[in-house]
């Protein structure tokens, strides 16, 4: 009986491990596809607000909602580059904390797309098999599937802000695009 049973996990292991090479890949897609689909609303929100309202805060102890979309940025920047890439992939994010004192709109905005164009390029670059992977973390380890999750929580955290900002200067949100 026993060896019946290892000649059946023996035989059934590569479809086990086939089958978990799937699920790795379709998470990747579906992380990819999320993210694409999060770059076009956040761009659309970006897009309504006028420039001269890119400064305006709700409270002093606030980011201002052109602040809000550069922290955006600088934190998919600093996912891809610090724990998503490796030596063959990693590539020079296109911003830096230096472009923290962009101002203009359609300054922000260019960075806005550059850095989404750049993590979804880390994406789709990134090996299905590294997904477990551990990284040090400053919250504690974590693995490589964790900091994707991560890096679509803390957009979406601060698009949701970003929207409150639209609607408190009167401006309707564009509706949401779910993915």
């Amino acid at each position: 009986m026993r060896s019946s049973f290892c000649l059946f996990l023996l035989l059934i292991s590569p479809h086990i491990q086939m089958l978990a090479q799937h699920g790795d890949s379709l998470f990747l897609s579906a992380a990819i596809t999320k993210l694409r689909d999060a770059r076009e609303y956040t761009l659309k929100v970006a897009e309504l607000m006028p420039e001269e309202k890119y400064s305006y805060k709700p409270v002093p102890e606030e980011m201002s909602f052109g602040g809000q979309l550069l922290h955006l940025s600088e934190n998919m920047a600093w996912l891809c580059s610090s724990y998503l890439g490796n030596t063959d992939t990693k590539t020079k994010t296109p911003f830096t904390k230096a472009d923290g004192m962009l101002k203009k709109k359609e300054e922000i905005i260019q960075v806005v797309k550059s850095i989404y164009d750049f993590a979804l390029e880390t994406l789709k670059l990134f090996p299905p098999d590294h997904l477990s992977d551990t990284v040090t973390f400053f919250a504690g380890p974590m693995n490589k599937l964790q900091i994707i999750n991560l890096l679509n929580d803390h957009q979406t955290h601060h698009r949701a802000q970003m929207l409150v900002y639209l609607r408190l200067n009167g401006i309707k949100p564009p509706d949401y695009t779910g993915w």
